[in-house]
């Protein structure tokens, strides 16, 4: 569903919403280990998100330079324009894809203590 929702989103012109479904797509088959479906998903829209280092989409590398200050989520929200659940689903994926569980964990990641 979430692949449909993207691809809706995306002949909608909502390009932050088809790239919040497709990280969320993403990140549910990975989890479930369904390596087909996850290389059907790159293949449908290879180039719909540039992706920086350790797979993060450019609005995830967002959410993570303004997790580097410290920002609450609703700091972030406001900074970004979006709401706050929006921000809650960027940080869910981020920490799976960085294998991570905390903003704390997070910090260290970011400053290579851990």
């Amino acid at each position: 569903m979430r692949v449909l929702v993207a691809q809706a989103a995306t002949a909608q012109g909502d390009a932050a919403t088809a790239e919040m479904e497709l990280d969320a797509a993403r990140a549910a088959f990975v989890a479930l280990g369904a390596a087909p479906e996850l290389e059907q998903l790159e293949r449908l829209a290879p180039g719909q998100q540039r992706r920086a280092a350790h797979g993060l989409t450019s609005r995830e590398v967002e959410v993570v330079r303004l997790l580097a200050t410290g920002a609450t989520n609703r700091a972030m929200a406001d900074e970004l324009f979006i709401s706050e659940k929006t921000v809650a689903r960027h940080l869910s994926n981020i920490y799976l894809k960085l294998d991570l569980s905390t903003r704390a964990a997070a910090f260290a990641f970011q400053h290579g203590i851990a």
